[in-house]
């Protein structure tokens, strides 16, 4: 597709992305049957998210930047819950706290009449004189898409004007059911205005595309002597801008930097770690392994992954034996419940069931069958309960009551209390980092032994709790009614 392109094609477009699914996994990663699930629309939805919050999510929270939100002030409302993260990732992850520097352009009614351009001109000046930013990211909303607000080339004129990138992310919420989209219109902006060509690379330095968190992978990749280069959350441009002089790029999921890493590779030269994220022993092991092939690492690799076994050996010998045949069910975005599931078979837990947000049917490596999901089927067997859903609750309740686990893995708040409401202890996997490498396969078992305990609480609370559904919709045996109907 190539990044003299202004957008990046959505994920249904370039990865026949699908947001609805039921049956078993082993059948969505067969690439043979992969054009033969197509993306539907439901006939009801209960939620949704967009893709702007993804934008956000990597925008928000680059050092030395700012966004402009080219929309109605309604998206612009979570931007002081963005303030608080910034702040508090900073601090987790040991640097100086920072604050989000954002604006809104305020869309009105009348501009969605005679066009917004003028308003974009006059929030990037003051974006600029209020911030003095070394970038300038502009959001473009559902209300300018529409509009058809020309932000490709004012954004060329006021870059000019303040001599500073100004970077257009095309993240209309209209434009795709997979809001994971975001993600990728944030990166593409990125390789397109920021990212530099590499002067020398780094030979000691990965590039890590995660989400915020705390700093796990310095201690994981220097037992190797590497050290990570964490992006994009809480680097500076400048950082970024060099992020071509690394050995090699990883993401922690898929469905975040799937994009960015293919592309980084293509244009720069960077290679892509192809095997899944580490999370889980022997993903860990193969992730080190890769890493150390592209960074000369080879002699030392394989005597710290022995250390690593025998060292957390009695630990998790410990958690099987409380954990063992304890059942459950995981929801969380694509790639990173596939890596949580990875986690819990090797506490020798039983896997019940998975629901993912979305699922890409391809994959934006050029290597077919090295996605997440196919790995965990080859490694583990096939996960019989399989549905992928976008945080439809009243979907996730029927899947929930069907399987009937001991415990909840989820990677969004809201499905904990539902998970509370229905008596199951529900995990937050919110901190992402804590759970990567071999201490994160201990620190995730310590952390459900001790969420088990709470179960007398939690059956209580189902006692007393009232769902607000129909007694025609509890009736329905298909969680699945409304695509199927």
């Amino acid at each position: 597709m190539g990044l003299q392109q202004s957008e990046v094609p959505v994920r249904e477009n370039r990865l026949k992305s699908i947001i609805y699914y039921s049956g078993n996994a082993a059948a969505l990663t067969d690439p043979q049957k992969a054009d033969s699930f197509v993306h539907k629309e439901r006939s009801y939805s209960q939620c949704s998210d967009c893709a702007q919050m993804c934008a956000g999510t990597i925008t928000y929270f680059v050092r030395n930047a700012a966004v402009v939100v080219h929309s109605p002030m309604g998206c612009f409302a979570n931007t002081p819950v963005n303030d608080t993260q910034f702040r508090n990732a900073s601090l987790e992850r040991g640097q100086d706290p920072d604050r989000v520097h954002v604006l809104c352009s305020n869309i009105s009614e009348n501009d969605t009449v005679y066009g917004g351009i003028r308003k974009l001109q006059k929030a990037v000046q003051e974006c600029y004189d209020r911030f003095r930013p070394e970038a300038i990211f502009v959001h473009s909303s559902c209300a300018a898409g529409i509009v058809g607000d020309d932000i490709e080339d004012t954004a060329a004129d006021m870059e000019k004007k303040l001599g500073v990138p100004v970077v257009p992310v095309y993240c209309e919420g209209f434009k795709s059911k997979i809001w994971s989209s975001g993600f990728d219109a944030a990166y593409h902006g990125i390789l397109r205005k920021i990212v530099k060509p590499a002067e020398h690379r780094q030979k000691d330095l990965v590039n890590i595309f995660n989400f915020l968190g705390s700093d796990t992978f310095t201690p994981l990749l220097g037992k190797i002597g590497l050290r990570p280069n964490y992006l994009v959350p809480l680097a500076s441009v400048e950082t970024i801008s060099h992020m071509s002089e690394a050995a090699c790029s990883s993401q922690i999921c898929e469905t975040l930097g799937t994009y960015v890493t293919k592309e980084l590779e293509d244009n720069y030269g960077v290679p892509k770690v192809k095997t899944p994220a580490p999370f889980g022993i022997e993903w860990t092991d193969n992730w080190l392994r890769e890493i150390a092939g592209y960074t000369g690492k080879e002699n030392i690799v394989e005597e710290v992954i022995r250390t690593e076994h025998e060292r957390i050996r009695p630990q998790l010998e410990e958690l099987r034996t409380v954990l063992k045949g304890k059942k459950v069910y995981i929801f969380a975005g694509d790639s990173y419940a596939h890596n949580v599931g990875s986690i819990v078979r090797d506490l020798g837990m039983e896997l019940v069931g998975m629901t993912t947000l979305h699922h890409d049917m391809h994959s934006d490596s050029s290597e077919t069958g090295k996605d997440t999901l196919a790995e965990l089927v080859k490694l583990y067997g096939d996960i019989e309960h399989y549905t992928v859903c976008n945080k439809q609750p009243y979907q996730v309740k029927k899947i929930i009551e069907e399987l009937r686990p001991d415990v909840m893995i989820v990677r969004h708040m809201n499905m904990t209390i539902l998970g509370g409401k229905l008596g199951i202890p529900s995990l937050l996997e919110g901190e992402t980092n804590i759970s990567a490498g071999y201490d994160g396969v201990i620190t995730t078992g310590k952390r459900i032994r001790n969420l088990m305990e709470t179960r007398g609480i939690l059956k209580t609370l189902k006692e007393y709790n009232q769902f607000p559904y129909s007694k025609w919709w509890t009736d329905q045996e298909d969680p699945f009614y409304f695509e199927k109907k």
